[in-house]
């Protein structure tokens, strides 16, 4: 009798359990890296289409707040990253604080690794070592988060072409083919490039990158 009250109780338990929901994202989650592209390289039609995807995606984590992505622009009325992403404290999908700050966020003391650069989901985005490698993030911005001079595209065409110019991007792992602060910068490593010329998704993924983006609350 008594095993077999044991192992009604371990089956109660069991029924329990499958009824529970999945442990929700962490509510004050301000900061995420996307799990997705839109798969049409760094056309993302422009910053709206850029800032409707972080919304898209955040709602689906069930965060209602006001999401931009993190991209400078180009040109007459040109951009910069830093300027739209609010003010901070950022925290991730796990309540990981990865910058107080917009000057910290810009700093050698922020937070940001392959560990804490979690997508929407909380899950840790591929680097450098695995297969495929992702770690490629656009933000066609200069170090600074600032945008760059007019002269030459380093934005697709501020968002809006998959098949001309080039689109700078970060490391969101922090790694590279060497280990200078270029290669470990988090927003502005290296241009793309490629045989189409660097803004289709072949080009991105050609050098670790899928056409993902970092994506800020601003409130």
């Amino acid at each position: 009798m008594k095993s077999f009250k044991y192992g009604m109780s371990f089956a109660a338990c069991l029924a329990v359990l499958s009824v529970m929901p999945a442990q929700a994202q962490q509510p004050n989650m301000g900061f995420f890296v996307t799990s997705v592209g839109l798969g049409k390289g760094a056309d993302l039609g422009g910053l709206a289409g850029a800032d409707a995807h972080c919304q898209t995606l955040a709602k689906s984590a069930g965060s209602n707040k006001t999401w931009h992505a993190y991209l400078s622009t180009q040109g007459t009325g040109a951009v910069n990253a830093k300027d739209r992403i609010g003010k901070g404290p950022w925290m991730n999908a796990k309540g990981e604080v990865v910058a107080k700050d917009v000057a910290e966020l810009h700093s050698a003391t922020n937070k940001l690794t392959k560990q804490t650069a979690l997508t929407e989901k909380g899950a840790v985005n591929n680097g450098r070592g695995d297969t495929p490698n992702k770690h490629d993030i656009l933000t066609g911005s200069q170090p600074d988060g600032t945008a760059f001079p007019a002269d030459k595209d380093m934005t697709c065409k501020n968002y809006t072409s998959s098949t001309q110019g080039a689109v700078m991007m970060g490391h969101a792992d922090r790694i590279g083919l060497t280990d200078d602060a270029v290669a470990k910068s988090w927003n502005s490593s290296h241009p793309s490039r490629g045989a189409e010329g660097g803004c289709s998704q072949a080009d991105l993924k050609g050098t670790g990158g899928d056409g993902l983006l970092y994506c800020f609350a601003t409130n």
